[in-house]
């Protein structure tokens, strides 16, 4: 009796360590801003498999170059008293943080460079963006952006970081050569995120109070066109933030906030086609590796919705952890 019972103590054990829960497919990592967690959800069988305590407010989610790694910024008001502003790397084999770096005060969002070598961040508190030397682990530069920066995006080849200011709504540019802002230009009111085309040669800007999304022509930085969105039911905006582009750049997906729902938008003649029912306030959204579902991270249900793209309805949810944010997919 006494070797059945330790037989399924360690069975019990084993359950519960990271390497057993791993997926056979792909994974995402839905950042968790009031719990101050990341949710890990296998997406082959739509479950969630493990919850990685992270110490403070995360929001900014990404896969790191290597694929091996996330990469989350961790933010004022913390959940703990460690861990906050700072950009932390997770392992996604043991599910353990292995890094932290500078990242100025109040990071809400980032991006990373091709070669892993540089952090570019949006430090919403100061209307900075931070310039991070991974090598060295310190901030390299920081410059004014705008009021209450939130979006960085960075374009295919590496030239040019997009900083969306929600505040003064505008966007900054910034030479990734000279590490300086060369242009700012003004957009929708309440700008959240900018998103590149796959080529580089346009980019896509959502702008919450202005229920629009500009396109931008990167050879100037100009806006070229303005997309209005529809309004819901009751006639209210429906508040676009997150965005994610099909990569033959036909279709752009944008998640609406408090609109609930995920907006179409045909990218050739660039307007609005359709309007996906969703959870409850979806910020994040991501593509899977394979371009047939996409992904949002609902704020307010707690939960993932899953979209599929070629009837684009919701097919199903799944659960997160306590206030989703942002979302990044490991293939």
């Amino acid at each position: 009796m006494r070797k059945v019972q330790l037989s399924i103590v360690l069975i019990s054990a084993l359950a519960l360590t990271p390497c057993s829960r791993k997926a056979a497919g792909p994974v995402a990592y839905v950042s968790n801003e009031r719990d101050g967690t990341v949710s890990v959800i296998d997406l082959a069988n739509q479950r969630l498999i493990s919850t990685i305590p992270v110490g403070a407010r995360p929001r900014g989610i990404q896969l790191g170059p290597d694929r091996k790694t996330i990469w989350v910024a961790l933010s004022y008001p913390t959940n703990q008293s460690q861990g906050e502003d700072k950009i932390a790397v997770i392992d996604c084999a043991t599910e353990k943080i292995v890094a932290r770096y500078d990242a100025g005060t109040d990071p809400e969002n980032f991006v990373l460079n091709a070669d892993g070598s540089r952090l570019y961040i949006a430090n919403e508190d100061t209307g900075t963006a931070s310039v991070t030397d991974i090598k060295s682990n310190r901030v390299i530069a920081s410059m004014p952006v705008g009021l209450e920066p939130e979006g960085v995006a960075i374009s295919p080849d590496g030239r040019w970081v997009y900083v969306t200011s929600e505040s003064s709504s505008t966007v900054a540019v910034i030479d990734t050569a000279q590490n300086q802002v060369v242009k700012t230009f003004l957009v929708g009111a309440r700008p959240r995120e900018a998103v590149f085309v796959a080529d580089g040669s346009r980019a896509y800007v959502s702008a919450e109070n202005g229920d629009t999304v500009s396109v931008v022509q990167t050879s100037d930085h100009k806006v070229v066109a303005t997309i209005n969105l529809p309004r819901d039911n009751a006639g209210a905006f429906l508040k676009p933030k997150g965005i994610a582009i099909s990569p033959d750049g036909k279709r752009v997906y944008v998640a609406t906030g408090r609109g609930n729902c995920v907006a179409v938008i045909d990218g050739e003649n660039e307007q609005p086609l359709q309007l996906i029912p969703v959870g409850q306030r979806p910020w994040g959204i991501a593509f899977a590796p394979d371009n047939k579902q996409l992904y949002t991270a609902n704020g307010l249900s707690n939960d993932v919705s899953v979209i599929d793209v070629e009837s684009n309805q919701q097919v199903s949810t799944i659960k997160a952890g306590d206030g989703p944010w942002g979302i990044a997919i490991k293939p």
